[in-house]
């Protein structure tokens, strides 16, 4: 495993982190427990020593068997990051609540980096109307948290804002080679980086696209490099290449996924690769631009949808059609697995996903064009 340090911390970190956003689940949705702990124990027992979690991911339960996974020892071989649900604070007693019910969960007397969630122009107002920088002093004070960061969905300019309006020690931004120039971005990587910022990656898989089996246009031009990867080593490389990366956050599902990244981990240097290697990924950005209907990653966060309409499952199944050259297939996906009352058409416009869209897209239409395109054959 390889190790950078932590921002202007003389912490040093796994340069692979293990997201506890996307654990393994039993068939009613719960996670599975005991899979979800071997695999964090395995992680652990192998160099990670980073574990983001959230207060939202999986309803609550990832801190629970965070919690429960620490347990024997472990919780003194790792640092656990933990987020601050800026939409649930209505007053500034509810920041001290809501940490207070972190700690619990996990069942840990502090938390090592934790980050005010999701900010945007419109919640990093909010927060700090509601005395956001008050909290944050007293909660380093009290020793409930170690370090104090934030994670970000918006564009560079308010990025920037928020960079430099308090003393943060890091930040966790979504980037990999199809984003370099959405939300922070690149940008954004080099300008926290240079103001000794710690920069956590989120999303370097695009919600696991960039892994998948290739369509053949995205095949035909990985094979044309002499060194070959898989699809996730190539995007995986392309962010650990960057001396600015600190951590790559990987939502790891299986044992697979963990032993793939483990190993890419422990051999992929800053500034590794070549000129001609930097030059395909390119192209491969450029083929999958052409090929992608709906930017949208699959983080969930516009699931409670009134009408109980599963937007990133219709969106997934709508680009793979054209990805993947599969209309005929992903249309019967559709149209068999989608009852009509939660498919695409049950959208009533009301927009209430389209507010809290990190990728700040425009849902509502993309419905519209995947139920006409999806239903079409």
């Amino acid at each position: 495993m390889q190790y950078r340090k932590f921002g202007k911390t003389n912490i040093e970190v796994s340069t692979l982190g293990f997201g506890c956003m996307r654990f393994p689940c039993i068939p009613d949705g719960n996670i599975n427990e005991e899979e979800a702990i071997k695999q964090l124990r395995t992680a652990i027992d192998n160099g990670v020593n980073y574990l983001d979690t959230a207060y939202v991911y999986h309803n609550g339960k990832s801190e629970v068997v965070l919690g429960k996974a620490l347990k024997d020892g472990y919780r003194e071989k790792v640092y656990i990051a933990d987020k601050l649900p800026t939409w649930s604070a209505h007053v500034y007693e509810d920041f001290e609540k809501l940490l207070d019910k972190q700690l619990e969960r996990l069942q840990v007397e502090f938390i090592d980096f934790y980050l005010i969630h999701a900010l945007n122009k419109g919640s990093f107002e909010k927060v700090k109307d509601l005395g956001i920088y008050k909290f944050i002093d007293k909660a380093l004070m009290d020793g409930k948290i170690k370090h104090i960061g934030f994670s970000f969905h918006d564009n560079i300019e308010t990025f920037k804002t928020i960079v430099d309006d308090y003393n943060w020690e890091f930040c966790q931004i979504q980037l990999n080679y199809m984003d370099e120039f959405n939300q922070a971005g690149l940008e954004g990587l080099y300008y926290a980086a240079a103001k000794d910022l710690a920069v956590i990656i989120m999303e370097p898989l695009l919600g696991g696209k960039l892994a998948n089996i290739p369509p053949e246009p995205i095949k035909e031009l990985w094979d044309l490099s002499e060194k070959k990867r898989t699809p996730a080593e190539w995007a995986l490389t392309w962010l650990w290449d960057k001396p600015e990366v600190t951590v790559i956050l990987s939502g790891m599902n299986s044992m697979e996924q963990l032993t793939e990244n483990i190993n890419i981990a422990g051999t992929i240097k800053p500034n590794s690769l070549s000129k001609e290697e930097k030059e395909l990924i390119n192209k491969v950005k450029i083929k999958y631009t052409e090929l992608t209907k709906v930017g949208c990653t699959g983080c969930n966060y516009c699931v409670d949808c009134p009408k109980g309409i599963n937007i990133p499952n219709i969106f997934s199944i709508y680009n793979e059609a054209y990805m993947y050259n599969a209309l005929n297939t992903c249309s019967t996906h559709y149209t068999n697995s989608i009852k009509k009352e939660n498919n695409a058409s049950a959208c009533i416009e009301c927009k209430k996903c389209e507010k809290i869209c990190p990728q700040v897209l425009n849902i509502t239409q993309h419905l519209k064009d995947a139920h006409r395109e999806l239903t079409s054959i």
